[in-house]
């Protein structure tokens, strides 16, 4: 009986280690002072962060919302607000304008590429081919993601970097890497 009770007591102590473990080691983290929600669509999740008001408006304003609200799934490189206020003066409103929508959509779709490719896989796919992995847009363009040190980052074709700055953030219809900087197609 003694040799049951402890067995059981140690089953159930390593279940309860495993399941507060898989609560902790897989939850999202905070993007922009906001909780993200794996159960959640990237639009759903985008509009609460603080860090990404001008991407969220960029998207509303290329008319982008309807399509990052389907089902996917999508790998999308975030920038965060600072990366757009690297830009030259007056970038931002003049790409919001109506009659920059293609731009403004061909800019923001340069940051998304199909499938869900979580920070692992990139890690993994660019140590096998020396340290570089090409990937193509949903606009058509190419990005490639490249190791130094122990960061990942994202190269645009124009030769532009976004360092991944927080990774993983697990989304119903793909994955959010926040990224420090624009991405800019040719």
């Amino acid at each position: 009986m003694f040799n049951k009770s402890i067995r059981l007591t140690a089953i159930l102590a390593i279940a309860a280690g495993a399941a507060l473990y898989s609560t902790v080691a897989f939850a999202n983290p905070d993007v922009g002072g906001a909780a993200m929600f794996e159960e959640k669509n990237i639009i759903q999740n985008a509009v609460n962060s603080k860090d990404h008001t001008t991407l969220v408006a960029a998207v509303k304003a290329a008319g982008l919302v309807e399509t990052l609200s389907g089902p996917g799934p999508f790998t999308v490189f975030a920038p965060v607000n600072a990366g757009f206020d690297m830009l030259p003066d007056g970038t931002v409103a003049t790409l919001l304008k109506p009659e920059n929508k293609a731009t403004l959509t061909k800019i923001l779709t340069s940051h998304v590429v199909a499938g869900k490719l979580s920070a692992a896989m990139l890690m993994a796919k660019a140590k096998a081919n020396g340290g570089r992995y090409n990937m193509q847009a949903v606009s058509g363009d190419a990005l490639t993601a490249v190791i130094k040190g122990k960061n990942l980052f994202i190269f645009d074709e124009s030769g532009g970097a976004s360092k991944i700055t927080i990774a993983d953030v697990n989304q119903s219809n793909g994955v959010i890497h926040v990224v420090n900087h624009v991405l800019l197609p040719k």
